[in-house]
C-alpha cells in the first residue's frame, strides 16, 4: 500500500532520544532534590535513570510516558510543588532542553513534501514542548499536524490521536505511516489500522521492535529510499 501521510514520534524519533534527554533529566533530578542527593538518588531510581552513567535505562517510563505519568511516580519526592505544577514545570523544561536532531530536519523533512507527503507529529510530550522545540529548530511549519498527551486525542499506544491525524488531513489510516522508536508507537499504530516504521535513534533495539514492525531503519534518514522500494 503507497504511504501519503507520515505521522513521527517526536524523542528518539525526529530527536536521539539519548543525546536530547539525559543531559536533560541529569539537571532536573539536580533541580527538584534541591541538594538532596539521597532524594535525587529515590528520584532516579523512580524513573529508572542511572545517575552514575548519566542515562536512563531501557525500562524506563519517561521514554514513551506523559509528562503526566512522570510527574505522578516523581510527585511524592517533591514536597515544594504541587502534582499539577510539577507536570507544568516538567513540560515547560523540556520545551527548553538542548535537542539533537535524528537527521538534519529541514531538508529531510522538504524532501518528503517535496514528494507530496503530508507529515504530522504526535508525542506523549506537552504539545506546548513539541511545538516549541519544533519551531525552535525551524521545522514547525513542515507539520499539518503536532498533538501532545494534553491535546485532547488521547495518548499512545491508544490508536485514538493516530486517527485524529488522519481525521485533520484527509489522509487514510490504511495510507498512513507511524514512525516511533517504541511498542507505544508500533502498538498504536496497528491499532489505527496503520502502516508500521521502526527506527533504532530511542532506547527500544531491532529484536523489540521487528515483530510489531513493518520495517526497522536504523534513522529516519532511511525512510525516503524504503518508500522508493
Amino acid at each position: 500500500m503507497p504511504v501519503d501521510a507520515l505521522l513521527f514520534d517526536k524523542d528518539g524519533t525526529l530527536f536521539e532520544f539519548a543525546a536530547t534527554w539525559n543531559g536533560w533529566a541529569a539537571a532536573i533530578l539536580t533541580e527538584l532534590a534541591r541538594g538532596d542527593e539521597a532524594r535525587a538518588d529515590a528520584m532516579a531510581e523512580a524513573i529508572s535513570f542511572d545517575r552514575i552513567q548519566g542515562g536512563f535505562n531501557a525500562d524506563s517510563l519517561v521514554i514513551a510516558g506523559s509528562n503526566g505519568e512522570v510527574a505522578a511516580v516523581l510527585a511524592p519526592f517533591v514536597d515544594h510543588m504541587e502534582e499539577t505544577v510539577l507536570e507544568r514545570f516538567l513540560a515547560q523544561s523540556a520545551a527548553d532542553a538542548a535537542l539533537c536532531e535524528a537527521v538534519p530536519l529541514a531538508g529531510f523533512l522538504d524532501g518528503l513534501r517535496a514528494q507530496g507527503k503530508t507529515l504530522g507529529v504526535m508525542t506523549n510530550d506537552a504539545e506546548i514542548s513539541a511545538v516549541n522545540q519544533l519551531n525552535r529548530i525551524g521545522v514547525l511549519d513542515r507539520f499539518a499536524f503536532v498533538a501532545g498527551f494534553d491535546s485532547g486525542h488521547g495518548v499512545k499506544p491508544d490508536p485514538d490521536p493516530l486517527l485524529a491525524f488522519c481525521h485533520a488531513t484527509g489522509v487514510t489510516p490504511e495510507r498512513t505511516a507511524m514512525v516511533g522508536d517504541s511498542l507505544h508507537d508500533m502498538e498504536a499504530g496497528a491499532a489505527a489500522g496503520m502502516q508500521r516504521i521502526a527506527v533504532l535513534t530511542g532506547m527500544a533495539t531491532e529484536a523489540e521492535l521487528a515483530p510489531h514492525a513493518d520495517v526497522v531503519l536504523p534513522n529516519i534518514g532511511h525512510i525516503p529510499a524504503w518508500l522508493a522500494r
